[in-house]
């Protein structure tokens, strides 16, 4: 288990694979984002993606697991403040695989709580292509190990 002070400015890591199909695009823009280019492969040949593509949600979702599935599960994880600087970057597809990069941009010790210290993420999805299809900071929420200890 990773605590906040296992945890370095600049730390790196890349990782997953997730395999989008042309179901789950559809199922799930039908319950959240049903707007024609997420829902109808025939509409989206209109619309300005030219195809089926998913919902930038959708993407977000699909990284959220991958990130959960890897190191979050990992860390004594407290949950996150939020996310910033969530940008959409390209279309995700049917048949794409993603997988994800993360850099540790920023860490402090929270005033409020000091058994709980906050790590700044910057999180790209990525597709098989190694183009950068989504990007957020996550600004997360971890456990210290030894909250009696000053900060860094």
């Amino acid at each position: 288990m990773k605590y906040y002070e296992d945890i370095e400015i600049g730390d790196t890591m890349e990782f997953g694979e997730y395999d989008v199909t042309e179901a789950e695009i559809v199922d799930f823009a039908e319950s959240y984002d049903p707007q024609p280019f997420h829902i109808d492969k025939e509409a989206a040949t209109e619309s300005a993606f030219g195809e089926l593509v998913a919902s930038g949600w959708h993407t977000a979702s699909m990284c959220m697991r991958l990130l959960v599935d890897g190191p979050i599960d990992d860390r004594a994880s407290m949950g996150a403040r939020g996310v910033d600087e969530l940008r959409w970057k390209r279309p995700v597809k049917p048949g794409d695989t993603l997988s994800i990069r993360t850099e540790v941009i920023d860490k402090r010790v929270s005033e409020s709580d000091p058994k709980r210290g906050y790590v700044d993420s910057r999180l790209e999805g990525i597709n098989q292509h190694d183009e950068v299809v989504i990007s957020w900071i996550g600004l997360g929420m971890i456990e210290r190990r030894n909250p009696g200890e000053s900060a860094e």
